[in-house]
């Protein structure tokens, strides 16, 4: 389909289920530290896809194709890979080999613009974000066509500001250090946390960012693991794009009136919290984002359910009959 103004939109979405036969085998032969076997990264005990794709077709059925960008052979059981909107593309096609098995979602998304097929313009979705409302490219784009930034208000760490870098998490250096290439290219700047919503990308402008820090990049897409010296490609992206004049921040009512933010903790007070504020506010869309620990808690996770079910309750053209 063809969103106004402009050509088809397509959708990445990044997935993966520790569950797949194999997988938690092959992350442990690979993994080197605690953190990297943290299973909040890799499972997908809510399904969470199935409502992604749910709401995709029910508030932006404009979308032209769907991409489901995961690791070979993973496949949920549930999903129709014939509809005709859909195609499922696995790292080993996109991923030099070398670099596989990757296990680093910064790694991951660094290759989107790969992806064969995919239109010019995209939105970039990972699985754990939910449209709660219809939505328009335009509530992704400035009125002159920018992309918009969903930026906080919180600012980013920079190298000079985290006291251990051997006891840092490893999102936190990758901001660092997106930071650094950015103060060296535009000069020493204040930059905020982005939203944790959908992305939207242009493509040449994806793969000019990868040009433009080669080295970066390189040790981003050789790293299996986050890892000290990784860059995250969804942060720099938009700072980029600010910097360079080509993007837009969304104004405080925009903010306000999009972006919806769940932690899923263990402490199920915390959850209930969260998900009610956003059933209040009803914004635009809500990211769920996994913070249980090894064993989550039930009574969040039927929590979490009951909205998801509450939200999109109607099976979707993506899924089996």
């Amino acid at each position: 389909m063809l969103e106004a103004g402009g050509g088809p939109i397509d959708v990445v979405i990044t997935w993966v289920d520790d569950q797949t036969p194999g997988y938690r085998n092959l992350l442990k032969t690979y993994a080197k530290t605690v953190p990297d076997l943290d299973p909040s990264r890799t499972r997908d005990n809510l399904e969470l896809l199935r409502f992604n794709l749910r709401a995709l077709e029910r508030h932006a059925p404009w979308v032209n194709r769907v991409f489901l960008f995961t690791c070979r052979p993973q496949v949920p059981d549930w999903l129709d890979t014939a509809h005709p909107r859909l195609t499922v593309v696995h790292h080993d096609e996109v991923i030099p080999p070398a670099l596989l098995p990757t296990f680093n979602s910064f790694a991951i998304i660094s290759h989107l613009h790969l992806i064969p097929g995919l239109s010019d313009r995209f939105l970039y979705l990972e699985d754990d974000m939910l449209l709660l409302e219809d939505v328009t490219l335009a509530d992704f784009t400035s009125d002159d066509g920018r992309p918009l930034v969903f930026e906080t208000a919180k600012p980013t760490p920079r190298h000079d500001t985290i006291r251990d870098p051997a006891t840092e998490r490893p999102w936190n250096l990758a901001l660092a250090e997106a930071n650094r290439l950015l103060d060296e290219a535009f000069g020493s700047a204040r930059r905020s946390y982005v939203n944790h919503v959908p992305l939207l990308i242009e493509k040449a402008q994806w793969r000019a960012m990868a040009e433009r820090f080669p080295a970066a990049f390189a040790a981003t897409r050789a790293a299996r693991f986050r890892a000290a010296g990784n860059v995250a490609p969804e942060y720099l992206y938009p700072q980029l794009m600010l910097a360079q004049g080509k993007a837009v921040r969304a104004g405080a009512a925009r903010l306000r009136g999009s972006c919806g933010y769940v932690p899923l903790e263990d402490v199920w007070p915390v959850t209930a919290y969260a998900l009610w504020k956003v059933r209040r506010r009803h914004p635009k869309w809500v990211t769920l984002n996994d913070n249980f620990g090894k064993d989550p808690s039930r009574i969040a996770e039927r929590m979490a359910r009951s909205f998801l079910l509450g939200a999109v309750p109607q099976a979707s053209r993506f899924e089996r009959a």
